[in-house]
């Protein structure tokens, strides 16, 4: 509509959007908002569309510590937040263009945390070598602190090296990757595994951290259990067996009994070990595994069945061994809005071996109950999620050993916010105060009308990510799958990402009400409304339906003419500039928000070397 048709203005009711507050333009940047570590993706992209390995490689390191680990590992809950998802249902190959930084970086060693030859006085214990107490040294060591970390078995990395099979992640990327930390100077003590928490809290420790991790794999406790458990495995032992050498063959017959991303890597690991007739077993059907897309995917590439609906009953045993897996074959339906199942009948499945990958579960049999840790009914340490201290002060946890199984990056996100506490603790600062995250917002404007980013929408679908030939794959546990993007398909993929930290950023006393920038919008998500304070009323105004109400609208002050306001549905916009590129008074602009994450050294600036004025040299130019 408009300025001449606009309706009577109404008394101003509605506050207008603090952009001033990080954590608006944070939750526009869906993929950064989603990553529990706040990556900078949208920057690392640009970086990788300039061949700026090197330094989208340390964009990615200061927030997520493994991008090589994590470019092959990751469980990307940065890609279902994706924006381009929402444009032609795939999102950005996010993961694995990290793996691209990763992969081609040249020498950051110079960038690489360094710690002080001057200490603080101040002993940090970490319990298990895995990502979060990694994360801890990382954190901890450049502020001068004296880190000793305690691992059970003779090399570092925690699940990283035991449960996830080398045909995924070799063992080259995981030793550089935690080479750099230890490098720093960590006095890691190795076949060390802790057996007293009494006993380690009575030595002089400032503060301890547990990232032991979830060790103990579920049991199935069901008929013919016992008779045949020499052919009985449980998911991880069996994995970090396979890692070790200590198995090399299982049965050409091999039942995987779980859905989840362990099952994902017990049958294709089985694969590799012999079996030729390799069957997952799922309780449900597949919009209920929890098991990620692409593992489902590669592992049906490599010929795995997976069996839907049926869930065990008994081990099968003749003459003392194991023959097969009685099944009962089952019908979900909906009752009182819960779901529920009936069994229409059983079958049996011949087998030789069966892998239990049913979940994982914390053990702490180490932790007495008498020193200060409260547990709960479940024998998991009572965490406080924002500071990661137990009960008892100075004791913190993290990874899968606060509150069960997560991915890698939940891990890292963990190890962050405790070394935070741990140094608060350590220098007597309320832990509860947690520092405060920052932003950067500069205008992206090169001249009149043209921006220091690459806007224009390509139409391109998703990179699909090459593989190494079936028959190439099975030759042993270290060929990895996975080979990574070509120059070629690296510069297709960058092209896809939306910039969608590049702000439209809006001076309301600037604004005509000409319409120029609701008219050029090609999505509609921009309106000049009546202000209306109820949300879902301002909402039915709009030039299209703002149909996801957790992402809040945004809107401006009043506007000069009319008293009217801005309104922009962010859940649509396409950060294309367009808006900004049509406004003939300038009040719309294209700003890059780089949030400012708080660590334990402070809140630190970009530790990109080359100037960012160089984001000009957009995508389309590799």
């Amino acid at each position: 509509m408009s300025a001449a048709g606009a309706p009577p203005a109404s008394p101003a009711t509605r506050p207008p959007t603090d952009v001033s507050n990080p954590q608006y333009y944070h939750k526009v940047v869906d993929c950064q908002w989603a990553c529990p570590a706040h990556t900078n993706v949208p920057e690392y992209i640009r970086l990788i569309a300039q061949g700026r390995y090197s330094d989208a490689y340390m964009v990615n390191r200061e927030s997520n510590v493994f991008p090589g680990i994590l470019g092959r590992t990751c469980d990307r809950p940065c890609e279902p937040a994706c924006r381009r998802g929402r444009v032609d249902a795939k999102p950005v190959a996010i993961c694995r263009l990290k793996r691209v930084a990763a992969d081609h970086r040249g020498d950051v060693s110079d960038r690489l945390p360094k710690a002080p030859r001057e200490k603080n006085g101040k002993r940090i214990a970490l319990i298990g070598a895995g990502p979060a107490s990694l994360t801890v040294a990382n954190d901890l060591m450049p502020l001068g602190y004296e880190v000793v970390l305690f691992e059970k078995l003779a090399e570092p990395g925690g699940l990283m090296r035991i449960n996830i099979p080398s045909f995924r992640l070799p063992a080259e990327v995981l030793d550089e990757e935690v080479g750099s930390i230890l490098g720093m100077g960590v006095d890691i003590r190795y076949n060390s595994p802790i057996t007293s928490m009494r006993t380690l809290l009575s030595e002089p420790w400032d503060a301890v951290f547990v990232g032991s991790g979830a060790p103990k794999g579920k049991d199935l406790d069901i008929p013919g259990r016992a008779e045949a458990a020499g052919n009985i495995y449980i998911g991880i032992d069996w994995l970090a067996s396979a890692h070790f050498g200590h198995i090399e063959r299982i049965g050409e017959r091999v039942l995987i009994i779980g859905v989840g991303n362990t099952a994902m890597d017990c049958c294709r690991s089985s694969r590799r070990l012999g079996g030729r007739d390799v069957k997952v077993i799922a309780r449900r059907s597949r919009p209920h595994f929890k098991a990620s897309p692409w593992e489902l995917e590669d592992s049906e590439e490599e010929g795995v069945e997976i069996v839907e609906n049926h869930a065990p009953k008994r081990f099968v045993v003749e003459g003392g061994r194991l023959v097969g897996l009685e099944l009962e074959r089952l019908r979900w339906f909906q009752q009182n809005g819960r779901q529920k199942s009936e069994v229409i009948d059983t079958v049996v499945i011949p087998c030789d071996d069966v892998i239990l990958a049913i979940g994982q579960e914390n053990a702490f049999p180490w932790i007495e109950r008498d020193i200060g840790i409260d547990f709960d009914e479940n024998a998991m340490p009572i965490v406080d999620k924002a500071t990661m201290q137990c009960s008892r002060p100075g004791v913190f946890f993290g990874g899968d050993a606060a509150w069960g199984p997560e991915n890698i990056i939940w891990a890292v996100e963990h190890g962050h916010q405790a070394a935070i506490s741990i140094h608060q603790h350590c220098q007597s600062q309320p832990l509860a105060e947690r520092p405060p995250y920052g932003m950067n917002l500069v205008s992206s404007k090169v001249g009149m009308h043209a921006w220091s980013y690459s806007n224009d929408y390509s139409p391109l679908p998703r990179t699909k990510m090459q593989h190494t030939e079936l028959t190439k794959r099975f030759e042993s546990l270290g060929v990895e799958v996975e080979l990574g993007f070509s120059a070629e398909e690296t510069a297709r993929e960058v092209e896809r990402c939306l910039n969608c930290d590049i702000e439209t950023h809006f001076t309301a006393n600037l604004c005509i009400e000409c319409d120029a920038c609701v008219d050029v919008c090609p999505v509609n998500c921009l309106t000049i409304a009546p202000d209306l304070s109820d949300d879902s009323d301002l909402r039915g105004t709009l030039s299209a339906p703002a149909m996801n109400p957790t992402q809040a609208l945004y809107t401006s002050t009043s506007l000069p003419q009319t008293k009217r306001i801005m309104v922009k549905d962010e859940d649509v916009c396409l950060h294309c500039g367009l808006c900004a590129e049509r406004c003939p008074t300038a009040a719309w602009d294209m700003r890059q928000f780089d949030l400012l994450v708080p660590y334990a050294s402070g809140r630190g600036p970009s530790i990109i070397a080359e100037p960012r004025k160089e984001t000009r040299e957009v995508a389309r130019h590799v």
